[in-house]
């Protein structure tokens, strides 16, 4: 789940190397904490916030065979 939410931030920002995926992984969920440099929060949040609730959807897809609920935050 890390290198899925890392490889499509990095698709999206201008500046790549300063993409970091934070995981902190509970008994029933897992938390995927992304964090992009400041000019580009928008790039990846998107208008009216359909880019991040587009990165949730394929996460949640992806992760429908663990059997555990993954939240991505952006921060």
């Amino acid at each position: 789940m890390r290198e899925l939410v890392e490889n499509i931030a990095r698709a999206l920002v201008d500046n790549p190397d300063e993409v970091k995926v934070n995981m902190v992984e509970g008994e029933k969920s897992m938390i995927l904490e992304l964090k992009v440099a400041p000019d580009d929060m928008g790039k990846v949040i998107g208008k009216q916030g359909r880019i991040a609730k587009s990165i949730r959807t394929v996460v949640k897809a992806a992760s429908s065979k663990e059997k555990k609920k993954v939240v991505v935050e952006i921060v």
